[in-house]
């Protein structure tokens, strides 16, 4: 029987390839290629009796998730129902095994036994009536317009989409639904509803009927089940509760906050400078009444001095008169001192102009960040929410330890960019996503910019990459250069703006503080 399995199954592992073109970054479509049909091939006695298929979605690189009556046939048949995963991209399909079935929720779980699909995110946040979202399948009437043999059925393209709003919430049964208005149809069943940001808020499992003109409703399975299902199954997942921004509206909000931290900069300012105005003042008036005091000290204790002085002088002479030589000369020698000491204090008596001009050159210098020299040292870096469009990702704080020459974490090369940042872009092998992670000059902040990218877009950003021959941090001018300009080749073949768009604002702090170091 397993060797008759292989050999209906055969034509999921060998597909026709073709080209799709590069696409704009929107979440659907960064969505879109987590969505994946799941077949079913149903034998007996080595000869094929029935062929089922629905959508399904991923939630991990190599676990799917579908509604159960999608798959129930191979739970129940384990042994006569093979299971097959066709991604959205690629040449290939991929066999599947079941993992998990919850009749009561309709909700199941696949995993690939080779191949891998890009993971989805689960929307953890509040969901309200009115909410736009999008349905994401393989709809049945679809496959019938279009597919010219059952090759078709088993040929990775892309899934149909419908958008739609959600109605309210029904329970059926006490599992809590969605009800919306994206049109789905058969074979959509096990594909996700999404919001406008491409994270999953439910299942898609049935349509009511729409029989003498009623208006066909659409009920999905709400994400608060699917979470419960997956842990139950032993299954993680990401999720996100962040609200559902458009990148224009993340932009004008991070506009906004940054006005707002420039407003709050100058009022700071100001304050400092109205309080160092308000201390240089009271130090003034200090240092002119100490140095008024002093002079005056001086100036009376010059005048007692030359008093005494003088007196000592009329002794001389009246020594001199009773032709007392020796009485004369002492006196007299006193006198002159005293009277020559008193002079000399007189003259040195202190300036309280000179005074005033010491406290006006006590003024500590504001060092002036350089150029595109970035401000070395160890920061912790912490998530602002307001200047950010959070959608797939968690927002941990990163630890970002930074040479002068834009080495980070002592591994990884920054170079300038064209925007006056100090950058690194990172295509990886494996993942379908594009990160660009970037400094700021002054190390005021940390941005990560997120391209989640389809198949061709992934391949011209990886062709893109290969020319990057820098593996390690230098000083080399020339090799910055070099890495400056080869970053600036993927970024042109990037969409004009990313998918998601974290920004950090970064503290100076100890060095190893932190929870995860940056790229």
């Amino acid at each position: 029987m397993t060797r008759l399995l292989a050999l209906v199954l055969a034509p999921l592992l060998v597909l026709v390839a073709f080209a799709v073109p590069a696409r704009a970054a929107d979440d659907i479509s960064a969505v879109s290629r987590s969505v994946v049909r799941v077949v079913t091939v149903a034998m007996v006695d080595g000869e094929v009796v029935g062929f089922g298929h629905g959508s399904g979605i991923a939630i991990s690189p190599t676990r799917i998730l579908t509604n159960a009556h999608v798959v129930e046939s191979a739970a129940k048949y384990p042994n006569n129902v093979a299971l097959g995963v066709v991604p959205s991209e690629g040449q290939k399909s991929y066999a599947g095994k079941l993992i998990a079935i919850d009749t009561k929720r309709d909700l199941a779980l696949i995993e690939m036994t080779e191949g891998r699909v890009p993971a989805a995110v689960i929307y953890s946040g509040p969901f309200e009536a009115g909410a736009e979202v999008v349905a994401l399948g393989y709809p049945g009437n679809v496959d019938l317009a279009t597919a010219q043999s059952a090759t078709d059925y088993i040929t990775p393209r892309s899934p149909v989409r419908s958008e739609g709003n959600l109605s309210n919430t029904q329970a059926i049964e006490g599992i809590a639904t969605y009800v919306h208005t994206a049109k789905i149809a058969r074979g959509n069943s096990g594909g996700p509803l999404v919001d406008s940001c491409g994270r999953i808020v439910g299942i898609n499992t049935f349509i009511t009927r729409a029989d003498d003109g009623d208006s066909p409703f659409a009920f999905a399975i709400a994400g608060r089940e699917v979470t419960r299902f997956l842990g139950d199954a032993g299954q993680s997942f990401a999720s996100v509760g962040t609200p559902c921004l458009t990148m224009a509206e993340a932009d004008a909000r991070d506009r906004a906050a940054l006005e707002a931290d420039a407003r709050a900069l100058a009022q700071a300012n100001a304050a400092r400078d109205e309080a160092a105005k308000l201390d240089h003042d009271l130090k003034a008036a200090r240092a002119e009444e100490a140095a008024m005091t002093a002079r005056e000290n001086r100036m009376a204790l010059a005048g007692v001095l030359f008093v005494i002085g003088a007196l000592g002088a009329g002794a001389a002479l009246l020594f001199y008169n009773q032709k007392n030589m020796r009485g004369a000369k002492i006196a007299g020698s006193a006198g002159a001192a005293l009277m020559l000491f008193a002079a000399l204090l007189f003259a040195t008596r202190p300036d309280a102009h000179a005074a005033l001009d010491a406290v006006e050159g006590d003024t500590a210098d504001t060092a002036k960040p350089d150029g595109g020299k970035l401000a070395e040292g160890n920061y912790l870096c912490t998530i602002r929410p307001d200047r950010s469009r959070i959608t797939v990702s968690s927002t941990t704080d990163v630890p970002v330890a930074i040479a002068a020459n834009g080495c980070v974490n002592d591994r990884t090369q920054y170079a300038m960019g064209a925007d006056g940042r100090w950058q690194r872009i990172l295509v990886p092998n494996e993942e379908a996503t594009v990160t660009v992670a970037s400094i700021d000059p002054a190390a005021k902040d940390y941005r990560v910019d997120r391209y989640l990218l389809d198949a061709d877009t992934m391949k011209l950003a990886r062709e893109a990459r290969a020319g990057i021959t820098l593996k390690a941090c230098t000083t080399d001018a020339d090799a910055l250069a070099g890495l400056a300009t080869q970053q600036e080749a993927i970024r042109a073949v990037l969409p004009a703006s990313p998918n998601e768009r974290l920004v950090y604002q970064c503290q100076k702090a100890a060095a190893g503080v932190g929870a995860k170091p940056a790229p």
